[in-house]
């Protein structure tokens, strides 16, 4: 089985305009095997159609730059690219995320671009499943959980392939845990 531990970054406002579609800038990825191996990353930042330009908040909040997403490929590019780096036609895959924002984004993502899916159902919610093992009774972020686990949180915080990262040492030290 191969694991896909994922986090993506959206075009956000400060207190988030009604009306407003976010869109994916940014996949972050970490393939990890059933033996907890770590066998490789993905990134990549995609250029949002419906709103191109990033708000001051979004752009603080993530650090990525208006540069970033000018200079990226487009949603149907990037996904094709991701697709076949997961191998989602010819290997057995279990998307991982933390919590159900990434694959309710990528799935609206897919509907704004005309893509099918049905290859975001192979998908564990960590966060869930990590409160249960852990038998926590209030929800805690990823960064508490991953130095809650003893490791020290890498990288910049709400970027996809940091917070990707960082959830896939968590998630290889429950690697056989999760639930699926």
């Amino acid at each position: 089985m191969n694991f896909i531990i994922y986090d993506l970054e959206a075009t956000c406002w400060d207190g988030r305009p009604l009306g407003e579609v976010q869109e994916t800038i940014e996949i972050g990825a970490v393939h990890v095997n059933s033996y907890g191996e770590d066998l490789g990353s993905f990134n990549r930042f995609i250029r949002p159609k419906v709103n191109p330009i990033l708000s001051p908040f979004c752009k603080e909040l993530t650090s990525i730059t208006q540069e970033d997403v000018n200079r990226a490929d487009t949603f149907l590019t990037v996904i094709e690219e991701f697709q076949d780096w997961i191998g989602v036609f010819d290997q057995e895959y279990l998307l991982c995320s933390w919590g159900s924002f990434d694959k309710t984004q990528l799935i609206k993502d897919c509907d704004l671009h005309e893509v099918e899916a049905d290859w975001l159902e192979a998908h564990i919610n960590i966060k869930r499943q990590y409160h249960d093992i852990k038998k926590l009774s209030r929800p805690c972020g990823l960064r508490r959980a991953v130095v809650k686990e003893g490791f020290e949180f890498t990288g910049i915080q709400h970027r996809g392939i940091s917070d990707a990262e960082n959830l896939a040492k968590v998630f290889i030290k429950y690697v056989d845990e999760w639930q699926f």
